[in-house]
């Protein structure tokens, strides 16, 4: 059996089990409420029937499953030529239904509050023994790879010394060539010419 109901100015075809989210309804999480304006019936192989405008004494009831807001959207006003621009944004509120029962004569079905799935928590004692596990896998490292590891170190130390080892050589070749630069005039100088 379906049913076509309304709620917050919207129409909604419902069955039993569906879940639906509509506009925000007063309700606590668990609890069971009634949806009174059923505008149709249908199903069970029999003729559908309409309310004028809602089916007497047909009432759908429901399961509150969480009370959530919808996506954002951007409302952005403009007058062009005017300089006015306003940018907002809007989150609708709305509640998450279970269709508990379709009911034409209005009877309360027998109503037990869906089970929250709550995520497993992370055991504490796994997150410790995953730490204590991590460094004895570095001391086991094989002494072969700890040379290999070893060797470009060395390399390096050796490239430096010997960087080292030439740099006096540099220095000792720029210190001359300052000591000549020094010792000749530039051209166009009244150094070492007498009074004119």
């Amino acid at each position: 059996m379906f049913a076509v109901i309304r709620s917050g100015g919207k129409q909604y075809r419902v069955a039993k089990d569906d879940r639906i989210v509509v506009e925000r309804i007063v309700g606590q999480p668990g609890t069971m409420i009634q949806l009174p304006d059923v505008l149709m019936l249908g199903g069970d192989g029999k003729a559908p029937t309409f309310g004028q405008p809602k089916v007497a004494k047909a009432t759908v009831f429901a399961e509150v499953l969480e009370h959530s807001r919808a996506d954002k959207i951007i409302v952005f006003k403009k007058k062009r030529r005017n300089n006015y621009r306003r940018k907002a944004g809007h989150r609708q509120h709305q509640t998450v239904l279970r269709i508990v029962d379709v009911s034409p004569t209005g009877t309360a079905p027998k109503f037990t509050p869906t089970p929250k799935r709550e995520p497993a928590p992370i055991a504490k004692k796994d997150k410790k023994a995953k730490a204590k596990a991590a460094p004895k896998q570095e001391q086991a490292k094989p002494a072969a790879t700890e040379a290999k590891e070893a060797a470009p170190a060395a390399k390096a130390q050796k490239e430096l010394t010997k960087q080292q080892a030439k740099a006096p050589a540099r220095k000792k070749a720029a210190g001359k060539a300052k000591a000549t630069a020094k010792k000749k005039p530039a051209q166009g100088s009244k150094k070492g010419k007498g009074k004119s």
